[in-house]
């Protein structure tokens, strides 16, 4: 777990105080002190618990307490008269008194959506978001063919939300899915047969994950 306040993270984990990404030493116990601390906070911890936590089993006077204050004081700049992180309770422990937050733990980054389309010898790879399909040597996909449009239709692919989907571009002899005509954006699946004009190519989608059902997409009305 790793927590940051200021400019200093704790990292539970690996055991380390960072400043930025810089690595700042602390003794162990040092460190088993001001992780109690961050993870009571804005809790007073009394000294007698502080003793229980750090040196269990073995008695130690309230001077090697304090030394252990002074480590990590001088380790996050920290003034005694004017703390900004730990607080003296007189008498009774110690608190941290700072802002602190919680670190989230990295997400793994989500499997890679690739798409590509065949037809004949010629495979087209799909770039992340609208790849037009026509007959103008400026698409994305140029098929030189009878019956295409110069911007027939367009493919997009949306790693972000696991989709790849075909919308017709007003083309004049339209957009076949499996036989049927495209008439509003619709989600593909690996091995979907497309036809635009005279031209009918494979949908290829590879992905770690299961591919979207192919399913009809309703507008919101703008």
């Amino acid at each position: 777990m790793r927590t940051r306040f200021g400019q200093f993270t704790v990292d539970s984990d690996t055991r380390q105080l960072l400043r930025d990404n810089a690595d700042i030493h602390l003794s162990p116990k040092a460190f088993d002190l001001l992780w109690a601390l961050i993870q009571e906070r804005p809790r007073v911890i009394e000294k007698t618990e502080l003793h229980a936590r750090i040196w269990p089993d073995t008695y130690v006077s309230d001077a090697n307490l304090n030394v252990l204050i002074g480590e990590i004081r001088r380790a996050i700049d920290d003034k005694p008269q004017k703390p900004d992180f730990i607080r003296t309770v007189h008498g009774v422990g110690f608190a941290f008194c700072g802002m602190a937050a919680d670190v989230p733990a990295a997400l793994a980054p989500a499997p890679a959506l690739f798409c590509w389309v065949v037809w004949k010898n010629k495979t087209f790879a799909l770039s992340e978001g609208d790849n037009v399909i026509g007959r103008d040597p400026r698409c994305s996909i140029w098929l030189d063919a009878a019956g295409v449009s110069r911007r027939h239709a367009s493919l997009r692919l949306d790693s972000a939300h696991r989709r790849v989907t075909i919308e017709d571009l007003v083309s004049t002899n339209g957009t076949f899915l499996r036989r049927s005509r495209v008439r509003e954006e619709m989600l593909l699946t690996d091995g979907d047969q497309i036809k635009v004009g005279s031209v009918q190519f494979t949908v290829r989608l590879w992905a770690s994950d299961k591919a979207p059902e192919t399913k009809r997409i309703r507008r919101k009305t703008e």
